[in-house]
């Protein structure tokens, strides 16, 4: 069975569609995965195990090329208007008694407007829809293997701009082009180049034009976007020697994420991965200055199922793509973070990046 047709059938069983029943999908990262369609506006109607895709003018030809090359049995009906989409859920759920709907994507303004307009119970089924993607299959693992590999070979291709006096702002815009010139549809996300005792204390600092100065530590957190697919990885630096309370941030940093890694694997409960973290920065007296969950899952969207932190319960499975992320921060200091993502495998996992781990840069080349 082609992958579209088994992620169907995956939604199927997963909402437990009966005869009766119709699900309306409106998360549009859901609709991609399920059909290939990668525009800004649709929604997806399943019923009695078909899927219709209803959006307007500016997408139908996209939408039936998309579809047509990924292999899914989907309809695309063209609504010019949300009016005429509402219109459209509400001929193609006659006789359904309940439509299940994504309650956190759904606004309350269209939620009155379907109420008003079907025959149908709207019913929330987002807590089941949203673990849908979790699990990648080999292509979806491939292709976030490939923006790990592109942001991977941009950020040592720019790694030397570190000791030229430039600012965050220029290491940013050129490690997006070499991102685009390696072959990436764009950055994963806003690319965090942070500097200096202020900047890189803020764990999602923009650039600014802030020069990067020796002694300066510098945190880069940058992703490629591949064929919709994200990556997201980190590194952390120092330009020039490093102080002995860098050194010792940083070796604890570096630890614990490793510890972090040693602790993926399928069958482990992901606040465990965030305990593993979290027990290498408290032996070094340091984890006060850890502010942020340790991870996230990544994949059509950046942040997703399943998320890494002491309260999520969520068990590791075989497919699960992850980042493993800790940092310290401390203002009038500066911070470190060091992220790596990771493929849950049916042993362990197996880490998708390749840059290195050094932290060491030259310092600056002043001249008189």
């Amino acid at each position: 069975m082609h992958s579209s047709l088994m992620r169907a059938q995956k939604l199927f069983e997963l909402v437990d569609l009966g005869p009766s029943q119709t699900c309306l999908i409106t998360d549009l990262s859901d609709i991609r995965w399920l059909t290939g369609f990668s525009g800004s506006h649709a929604w997806l109607v399943v019923h009695h195990q078909e899927l219709f895709l209803l959006t307007d003018g500016r997408y139908v030809e996209q939408a039936r090329a998309e579809i047509e090359a990924h292999c899914a049995v989907v309809e695309v009906i063209e609504c010019r208007t949300l009016a005429a989409m509402q219109k459209a859920t509400e001929t193609l759920t006659q006789g359904s008694a309940t439509v299940q709907f994504q309650d956190s994507q759904l606004t309350y303004q269209n939620f009155l407007a379907l109420q008003a307009e079907l025959s149908s119970t709207l019913m929330p089924c987002d807590s089941s829809i949203k673990f849908l993607r979790r699990q990648k299959d080999d292509k979806e693992i491939q292709l976030i293997e490939s923006a790990c590999l592109i942001a991977d070979h941009a950020l040592q291709q720019c790694v030397h701009l570190l000791s030229t006096g430039v600012t965050e702002n220029e290491v940013r815009d050129e490690l997006e082009y070499a991102m685009r010139r390696l072959g990436a549809d764009g950055p994963s996300y806003d690319t965090i180049v942070a500097s200096g005792p202020t900047n890189s204390a803020r764990p999602h600092h923009h650039p600014t034009g802030t020069k990067i100065e020796n002694g300066h530590t510098v945190i880069i957190d940058v992703g490629a976007l591949v064929a919709g697919y994200h990556s997201d990885m980190t590194r952390s630096f120092v330009v020039g020697p490093m102080s002995s309370e860098q050194a010792e941030w940083y070796e604890a940093v570096r630890a614990a994420q490793q510890a972090g890694v040693e602790a993926c694997r399928p069958g482990v409960q992901v606040s465990e991965i965030d305990a593993a973290c979290r027990r290498v920065l408290s032996q070094a007296g340091l984890e006060q200055y850890f502010t942020h969950g340790t991870g996230h899952g990544v994949g059509l969207v950046i942040h997703e199922e399943p998320f890494i932190n002491s309260s999520c319960q969520a068990i590791l499975q075989p497919g699960d793509v992850v980042t493993v992320e800790p940092g310290l921060y401390r203002g009038g200091f500066g911070g470190f973070r060091v992220e790596d993502l990771v493929v849950i495998t049916e042993h362990g996992c197996r880490i998708l990046n390749t840059s290195p781990k050094d932290p060491t840069c030259p310092p600056l080349q002043l001249t008189t």
